[in-house]
């Protein structure tokens, strides 16, 4: 098998805070082209699709300005430091829902834009919820709710559900429950 590596000649940051490190790097290719491509790098985000007995799944209804559209998704975000990522998976729960899960497993972790960002997705199956008494921050989530797994799962073809870590996440749970 040929290398087909790309050779990185360089790297320099445009910004950088504790959320993002956006740079430009000067690569070239095998074929010997070569040009400059942005990366944005992004601390870990661990998200957890809760799911009760009966398999319904709570997600939450929020906007997301970005693509200016109200959406339905995992609670979730940004792993702090050197915080435990399954600590921080379940802290986001019970922060953005008002849930508990009773137990936390490793559901899968990917990368959504390999091409351009480096920002590790890694997602929980919590199980066992229990309601905390708290109501959601309302900056967090506009609405809070449990659907039935192969709802939720239409809802991604309705466009309902379009970030890519939910979407994972229930076609992953679709697999794990038959």
């Amino acid at each position: 098998m040929t290398d087909t590596r790309w050779t990185i000649h360089g790297e320099k940051v445009v910004d950088a805070n504790r959320h993002i490190r956006l740079s430009t790097v000067d690569v070239e290719l095998p074929d010997g082209v070569k040009f400059t491509q942005y990366v944005a790098r992004l601390p870990p985000a661990a998200m957890t699709l809760l799911v009760d007995e009966r398999w319904r799944v709570l997600l939450m209804y929020r906007h997301r300005f970005i693509v200016d559209r109200w959406v339905w998704e995992l609670p979730g975000g940004y792993v702090d430091g050197a915080e435990d990522i399954t600590a921080a998976a379940a802290r986001e729960v019970e922060e953005e829902t008002g849930w508990r899960p009773g137990s936390m497993e490793h559901l899968v972790t990917f990368q959504p834009a390999i091409g351009s960002v480096d920002q590790p997705q890694i997602i929980y199956l919590g199980r066992g919820p229990e309601p905390t008494g708290t109501r959601p921050d309302i900056n967090e989530a506009q609405d809070v709710a449990w659907f039935d797994l192969d709802e939720a799962v239409a809802m991604i073809g309705r466009g309902e559900i379009i970030g890519a870590s939910t979407v994972v996440a229930l076609y992953r749970a679709l697999s794990l429950r038959s």
